[in-house]
């Protein structure tokens, strides 16, 4: 099959190769017999394939933006490598509009090799990688002006021909919402669904726990299991006397009541640390250089509850 166009109705519905979008369209005769479909499926077997040595799969969700949830994804992937020498972690970047995990991790001018295997993860250390398209970008500055068909598409290449190898961990920073790479990442992991699971990501104001709430909701509807919720920036952390502020008053019990009141697990508080957002400027190493921050602290705690729910599921 080649590139969908623009407006493509997908191969699951049923207007698939007879829309108006489908005219002129090199798979229009595909879709239209079902033969596409069947493509569908045999790249699922692709897939799943590629994730055959993925132990475990943790998707960082919100339904809101602007809740840290790709600095969170650094934090708790840098306190896992860390806490786990012996363990292979890789995180995949699907946020296709907004990449930042190349920069944050120190990575943003390297690029992915290909080989006879696939695509090769860009290495951050020994135990720890990434993927994500800004390794693909001619610029930084390159804005990605794409519709949901060819997002779906750039993730079906990172899930189907990426070589990822041995992988204890393979966390995935999604984009805010309930939508196109959301269901493309879930969908295509319909196959591998085998140590699969989420964790939300809120901040305490009501306006973020209302969308969050939302995403708790897709979570269920898809069967992904849910690790917890976390609360982020929660407290601001003085990089003087390290001392901390609340800024975000929790007017309705914050995360903690409203994981309480839908019955899922609360992983904990992360403050926010102006050193974090620095080290993520500079793509460096926030462990290393602040071990003492409250927010490593935090984190660490966190991750033992996200160790021990997969020991606990497995």
């Amino acid at each position: 099959m080649e590139a969908p166009p623009e407006h493509c109705p997908g191969v699951e519905s049923q207007d698939a190769g007879k829309a108006s979008a489908c005219a002129g369209c090199p798979n229009q005769n595909l879709c239209s017999t079902g033969q596409a479909s069947g493509a569908k499926d045999a790249y699922l077997s692709v897939v799943t394939e590629r994730l055959r040595e993925v132990k475990h799969k943790l998707l960082v969700l919100s339904g809101k933006g602007g809740v840290g949830k790709s600095t969170l994804t650094y934090l708790l992937t840098r306190t896992m490598a860390h806490a786990c020498p012996e363990k292979n972690f890789s995180v995949l970047d699907i946020d296709i509009c907004g990449p930042s995990q190349p920069r944050v991790f120190g990575v943003a001018g390297e690029q992915v090799h290909q080989s006879g295997s696939g695509w090769s993860p860009v290495f951050v250390d020994e135990n720890l990688s990434v993927m994500s398209i800004g390794f693909l970008l001619g610029s930084p500055d390159d804005a990605i002006i794409w519709r949901g068909p060819k997002k779906n598409g750039m993730i079906k290449q990172f899930l189907g021909d990426v070589d990822w190898g041995e992988l204890d961990y393979l966390i995935v920073d999604t984009p805010p919402g309930t939508s196109d790479e959301h269901l493309s990442t879930v969908s295509f992991l319909e196959n591998s669904r085998e140590g699969l699971a989420a964790i939300v990501v809120t901040t305490p104001q009501e306006l973020s726990l209302l969308d969050v709430r939302k995403e708790i909701n897709f979570c269920r509807k898809l069967k992904i299991p849910i690790v917890g919720v976390v609360e982020n920036m929660a407290g601001f952390v003085c990089p003087s006397c390290t001392k901390q502020s609340v800024i975000f008053p929790a007017k309705s019990g914050g995360a903690e009541k409203m994981a309480q009141d839908m019955e899922i697990p609360f992983l904990g508080r992360i403050p926010l640390d102006p050193k974090l957002a620095k080290c993520c400027d500079q793509g460096k190493d926030f462990l290393a250089e602040h071990p003492e921050s409250p927010a490593v602290l935090a984190s660490s705690e966190i991750t033992k509850k996200i160790f021990s729910y997969y020991d606990g599921s497995s």
